[in-house]
């Protein structure tokens, strides 16, 4: 066992006060537990932020990376590592953390050069694919992991297989208070004389605060002195959404029983200080909480160890603290429970102050004082479990990690905006009014604002704008038809009865990723009727390509309703229609769909690909029609070279090479992104990133096409320059392909295998090698 004095610095990351959130208070009672314990440890939090502007943090804060911002875990990472810290000790809540599941810790953590606590605030006992991955990916990555109760410590052995050795049960920290008269303590605020019930956290209806409430009446008949406390702010997130609906209902609800002035809200986050002194004049405290699977409540910790006579609705950690009556457990959902059980508790006095007093006795071995040796010899456990390892640590190289994607840039894609959707064309960075809008583009724009808001990306101005797009996409279908009309003068005069085939698919695909990528359960329920009207009309369609984008919307709407018949027998129909243009035009030297390459080419191969896992045969033609095609669009010297629009590629004939256009690289990135999940061949990865470097100026002219000033890209390469002007298909193709190569990014860095985001993990370990995955940042 390493002795104290040999791990002298520690690194804490989590979120921080004074960022009001629970985990925020628990990595700060944390730090200062150890320095208090441990004067001679050096602590160091970096914490992470979900606002650009960051917080007014203590000095003990060094360093601070973005929640979505891919690049700032590494740079954390780097700063740990230079800070020479012994152990890092990771406070773990899906939440705060960027990526899907929040997976972006794991670049930060696979980063580190040192061992790793994680302290897990949630273990799920049914988790989805990708949270199931992200905790074995943790458990991998992290020396010890830290439950709070024996229930998680099961799950981890028994739901995720991790070693019981690598497990450390360590309570949830409580401040150390007297035990105390509640009487004593309730002239502060003014209820002296009065019976005090206590409620405290950050308020959304997942609490049940109403059902305390209904249960109040008949209680009050018989003890009308009592007072009862809702202490605590609306959590910011659903302040964010819905403002403060809950809290105003609640107030209603009072009103209407009659209760109101029983009953006192404290709208506001509480310090430490504060809400020990609330504790201290509570008779009861009550958490009518509605979801059983929380494992992990620090109101409750703090509440049960500072000698409160606590009533609970049986969620996990209540179950596990209140057992052997150290509370009162009521069921879910059940006002005259809790009707009963408050007024026997304020019925009989010596019950409840017995109830008190086996409360505080356990929650002495909960006080952070305690705790903070408990945690010290987990530290101690993994420094030591790291030095008998041995393992080499190695830096890598500039070479090893040789460029970095653009930064976001929304810019020009905003000024191309205006109230009614997104222009069609610029002269240079000028909007160009004359030639007004289309549904391609604004279908485009609708795309990938979904890509943003499943990125953790969707700040206000995205979403004010893709309302917008949205807006311009419900206009633009005619539902008696089934159809999407495409061009709109700047007079908003539709000039087409009925738009093209292409025009369809793009609008489906849109639609398809607000059902499946959208957060806002509005933005999902508009696009479901356009959608599943549209739908039936796919088989009409004689384009391959609009069959091919209105498939790629499929697998998009499949990402939350996988199990639709209905729209599965469209995607077969669809499906079997690829296939069977590509067999009767191939042959051994032209393995594709056509007579001619002409545009968006790489889209016919992507969708057969993403059909893959229903209909293997149109994974191998996806792969192989792909495999042939960029072979067809690669120079001499090995950088990408689109198949040219002044003429295209017909069979049999030579190609042209120019004019190239930004739609070719956009789809030969996504395609290459999508063969890349399905086979996790990292040759698939070096051909996304060849298609994407087109932009940047790994081209025929050596010149950029993506304009970091505007934020822009210019329409295309012609034989001696670029075409200087910048419109919202080209802006839109640079965009959607960074978005891709960003979500690849976000899987490599945190997993070792990019595909396993995807689906469920494959038989065989198939990892990218460290330089491949590195390269893509």
């Amino acid at each position: 066992m390493a002795r104290v004095s040999e791990i002298r610095r520690i690194a804490l990351i989590g979120d921080y006060v004074p960022r009001k959130c629970g985990i925020a208070t628990f990595t700060s009672d944390l730090h200062h537990s150890v320095v208090d314990q441990y004067p001679s440890i050096d602590s160091t939090v970096v914490p992470v932020n979900d606002v650009a502007e960051g917080y007014d943090y203590p000095p003990e804060v060094r360093f601070e990376f973005s929640q979505q911002d891919l690049d700032s875990y590494r740079r954390a990472a780097d700063f740990i590592n230079f800070s020479n810290a012994d152990v890092t000790c990771m406070q773990h809540e899906f939440g705060i953390f960027g990526g899907p599941a929040g997976r972006y810790i794991l670049a930060l953590l696979r980063d580190l050069q040192m061992p790793v606590v994680t302290t897990l605030h949630t273990v799920l006992r049914e988790p989805t694919a990708e949270h199931r991955r992200v905790i074995l990916e943790l458990a991998e990555l992290s020396s010890r992991l830290v439950v709070m109760t024996e229930r998680g410590r099961a799950f981890l052995l028994e739901i995720y297989g991790v070693p019981e050795q690598k497990i450390d049960l360590i309570a949830h920290g409580i401040p150390d208070t007297p035990f105390v008269d509640p009487n004593l303590h309730k002239d502060q605020f003014g209820f002296e004389g009065k019976q005090v019930l206590l409620t405290f956290g950050l308020l959304s209806p997942n609490k049940g605060i109403e059902y305390a409430l209904n249960a109040l009446p008949e209680v009050i008949r018989e003890f009308p002195n009592l007072i009862y406390v809702v202490l605590g702010a609306t959590h910011p997130n659903l302040v964010s959404e819905q403002g403060e609906t809950y809290r105003r209902s609640l107030k209603r609800l009072a009103a209407d029983l009659g209760i109101g002035k029983h009953v006192v809200f404290y709208n506001r986050f509480v310090e430490r200080h504060e809400l020990t002194e609330f504790l201290a004049a509570a008779d009861v405290y009550l958490t009518p909480y509605l979801n059983p699977a929380q494992i992990t409540s620090g109101t409750l910790a703090y509440a049960f160890g500072c000698g409160n006579a606590v009533i609970s609705t049986p969620y996990w950690h209540a179950e596990e603290l209140l057992a052997d009556n150290r509370g009162v457990l009521v069921p879910f959902r059940d006002s005259s429970a809790i009707t009963h059980e408050l007024s026997d508790l304020l019925r009989n006095g010596q019950k409840r102050n017995a109830m008190r007093r086996r409360a505080y006795g356990m929650g002495r071995e909960m006080t952070w004082s305690y705790v903070s040796h408990l945690y010290m010899a987990s530290f101690q456990r993994a420094w030591q479990s790291r030095i008998d390892e041995a393992v080499p640590l190695p830096v890598p190289t500039l070479e090893e990690r040789p460029w970095t994607l653009p930064s976001w840039r929304f810019d020009h894609l905003l000024r191309m905006t205006d109230s009614t959707g997104l222009l069609q064309h610029a002269r240079y960075t000028i909007p160009n009014v004359a030639h007004g809008y289309c549904t391609d583009d604004n279908a485009r724009a609708l795309l990938f604002t979904m890509y943003l808001e499943d990125m953790g990306l969707d700040a206000p101005e995205i979403q004010h704008a893709g309302t917008r797009y949205a807006a311009f996409v419900n206009a633009a279908f005619d539902s008696e038809r089934r159809r999407f009309r495409n061009f709109l003068d700047f007079e908003r005069r539709w000039q087409e009865d009925v738009g093209s085939d292409d025009c369809f698919g793009r609008a489906v695909n849109a639609l398809g990723a607000c059902i499946g990528r959208s957060k806002r359960r509005s933005v999902q329920s508009w696009a479901m009727e356009p959608f599943h009207h549209a739908l039936p009309a796919s088989p009409d369609l004689s384009s391959p390509r609009a069959w091919a984008t209105t498939l790629i919307g499929i697998h998009e709407y499949s990402r939350r309703f996988g199990g639709d018949r209905v729209v599965n027998q469209v995607r077969n129909v669809l499906t079997d229609r690829l296939i069977d243009t590509y067999e009767r035009t191939a042959s051994d030297d032209w393995p594709w769909f056509e007579e001619g390459l002409t545009y968006d080419n790489a889209r016919l191969p992507q969708a057969l690909i993403l059909g893959g896992p229903f209909n293997p045969k149109a994974l191998e033609i996806g792969l192989m029609s792909l495999r042939w095609l960029v072979e067809k669009q690669r120079a001499p010297q090995g950088h990408f070279r689109p198949i040219g629009s002044n003429g295209f590629f017909s069979r049999g004939e030579e190609r042209a090479d120019f004019d190239q256009q930004p739609i070719e690289a956009l789809a030969t990135v996504a395609a290459s992104a999508d063969a890349y999940r399905a086979t996790d061949d990292s040759v698939w990865l070096t051909e996304a990133l060849l298609a994407f470097e087109w932009f940047l100026g790994r081209n025929d002219l050596g010149l950029e096409l993506y304009d970091p000033s505007s934020g822009g890209c210019h329409d295309g390469l012609h034989v001696d320059r670029v075409n200087e002007n910048q419109g919202a298909e080209s802006t839109l193709a640079f965009l959607l392909s960074l978005a891709e190569l960003r979500r690849v990014e976000g899987s490599l860095a945190a997993f070792r295998n990019a595909a396993e985001m995807d689906r469920e993990p494959p038989t065989a370990d198939k990892s990218v090698p460290r330089a491949m995955a590195d390269s893509v940042e």
